[in-house]
């Protein structure tokens, strides 16, 4: 019998290790409380540098949540959900109900960079994926 070697990466990209959830989990909510005090320079950092770049600043960035995504600025209730690999990515789904009680579900693209996870992309799921 041969053995064939595979890097470490390989075999865990089906299955995203329990050992990233936390940190994940903790960037995502770490952003949210920053949104909730109005720190749009903390919310920033968690933000990866192509998201950076693309915004700017921590003012413009600020700005697109509040007008784009109300629910993640000033949200009720956060719930994490699923982690998991998609095409080589990480996403994390999570659960926001907004201040009017309406339910959101939005995909959190996640990538580890020497300053840990941040976030590189998010995504509003259509509104039939809220039951989660």
């Amino acid at each position: 019998m041969r053995f064939f070697p595979l890097s470490l990466t390989a075999l865990l990209l089906g299955l995203p290790p329990a050992a990233q959830e936390a940190p994940i989990r903790s960037t995502i909510q770490s952003q949210i409380d920053a949104f909730l005090r109005d720190d749009f320079a903390a919310a920033f950092d968690y933000a990866s540098p192509t998201i950076q770049m693309l915004f700017g600043s921590p003012e413009n960035f600020g700005r697109m949540v509040q007008q784009g995504y109300p629910m993640v600025h000033r949200p009720a209730d956060v719930k994490m959900l699923d982690l998991r690999e998609v095409g080589g990515r990480l996403w994390q789904r999570v659960l926001i109900t907004d201040q009017q009680g309406r339910r959101h579900v939005l995909d959190y693209q996640m990538i580890e960079t020497p300053e840990g996870w941040q976030i590189n992309g998010v995504q509003l799921l259509p509104s039939s994926d809220a039951t989660a």
